[in-house]
């Protein structure tokens, strides 16, 4: 599947996850950060694919990486605090990981060439 594709899909479920959370003070606050970096990640990739060098590829892609972890982080988070633990949360919780160690495989490989 293509990463443009794939990284909205994410963002997609990420916010479906971030919706479902409980109406707390806690879960609120998770749900804006959720959403927040989740829908970063698909967005600064569109962006990456359309840098104009190489080094900027490289820098966008950056941004996508860190906004990848701080999704892990964000989910979770809310798996320690028990706010969600299902099949679903597993599922936005396995496709971030691999979505980020595929930007960071991209990143490594494209910074060998510079």
């Amino acid at each position: 599947m293509d990463l443009k594709i794939r990284s909205k899909k994410f963002a997609h479920c990420s916010v479906k996850l971030a919706v479902s959370l409980p109406n707390t003070k806690l879960g609120n606050y998770i749900e804006k950060q959720l959403i927040r970096c989740s829908t970063s990640v698909a967005a600064n990739y569109r962006s990456a694919c359309l840098a104009q060098t190489k080094k900027g590829f490289i820098s966008k892609l950056s941004i996508v990486i860190e906004e990848a972890d701080e999704s892990i982080f964000w989910i979770e988070f809310l798996k320690d605090e028990n706010l969600k633990i299902d099949s679903e949360t597993e599922q936005v919780l396995k496709e971030a990981k691999e979505l980020t160690a595929i930007f960071i495989s991209s990143r490594i490989t494209a910074s060998k060439n510079l």
